[in-house]
């Protein structure tokens, strides 16, 4: 456990040292000035919580520190602390009651998502399942070429098309290898995507519409990996994918190499989905659970 708490204060770092790191200096402060309230407003504006969450962490706050009679900072850091935390949800347990259960990856260009099914193989494996990814990303030569080698490392078999073939029937037919393998967990790339670009989103559709032709009730998840990094945008991103393929649930990767990492709480407040995994580094094993209080301690780098 100390190792996987060690793993959060690490790969939360950047976050903490920059946008709540000058957070924490305010509240930290001997005395709280009239100018307080906007000084916290703008900087959990630019730690990435969007408007509607400041507000409303604010507008408790504040009946907390009236109601408390609280007058100092560390007070009000500890406040704070507990307001964050009640804005996060635990990830709901993981069951795969199905078998083959079929797990549909999807997200934008450049968010992590190849690498991000490879921890995800790997996290498997560790757990004792038998795993199979399929590379339905065809347009990408490079992302078939990245998944291969990820399976020759991880020992995972890849399903895979020839280059720009069509990738509903490299989906179609990785279900039905992993059914005939009694594979426990199939992992299935997609094209990087503009979430604005409507026929590329059509053809995400398409890919999850032949699932279903596979086995009936297939996929059974959707998630969707957002790149931490992305800020605001992340929102937008996870608005269209959920339109389109109902997405289940949320795996943000490269939380590590972002100096705010606040839409965490923009996601759950505005929508509502289960953020199921952080990546918090580049090692294979750096994929962990979503843990809100392992999230929030290492945000104001809490020991």
């Amino acid at each position: 456990m100390a190792s996987v708490l060690l793993q959060w204060k690490d790969g939360l770092s950047r976050t903490s040292r920059v946008a709540f790191g000058q957070i924490v200096t305010l509240l930290g402060a001997s005395e709280i000035k009239d100018g307080t309230w906007s000084d916290l407003e703008s900087l959990l504006v630019q730690a990435d919580l969007g408007l509607g969450t400041t507000s409303s962490i604010l507008d408790s706050l504040k009946r907390y520190v009236q109601a408390e009679g609280l007058t100092r900072g560390t007070d009000y850091g500890a406040a704070l602390r507990r307001e964050l935390l009640a804005r996060l949800e635990p990830p709901p347990v993981l069951r795969f009651d199905q078998k083959p259960a079929v797990i549909l990856v999807v997200g934008v260009n450049g968010s992590g998502k190849t690498t991000t099914i490879a921890k995800l193989a790997s996290r498997f494996q560790s757990q004792g399942k038998t795993t199979l990814l399929g590379a339905a990303d065809t347009f990408r030569a490079a992302a078939v070429d990245q998944l291969q080698v990820w399976g020759e490392r991880l020992k995972v078999d890849v399903i895979a098309g020839a280059p720009e073939s069509d990738s509903g029937a490299v989906a179609f037919n990785t279900v039905q290898a992993g059914v005939a393998r009694n594979a426990d967990v199939i992992l299935i790339d997609t094209a990087g995507r503009l979430h604005s670009r409507l026929n590329l989103m059509e053809e995400l559709k398409k890919v999850h519409r032949v699932l279903k032709k596979a086995i009936l009730d297939a996929p059974h998840h959707v998630w969707l990996i957002i790149d931490a990094t992305t800020g605001q945008n992340a929102l937008q991103q996870a608005r269209a994918f959920s339109q389109a393929v109902n997405v289940t649930g949320i795996i943000l990767a490269k939380l590590d190499s972002t100096a705010r990492g606040g839409m965490a709480f923009a996601i759950q407040r505005e929508l509502g989905l289960p953020i199921l995994y952080a990546g918090l580094g580049e090692m294979i094993n750096d994929l962990q659970p979503f843990d809100p209080q392992a999230f929030v301690d290492g945000i104001l780098s809490i020991e």
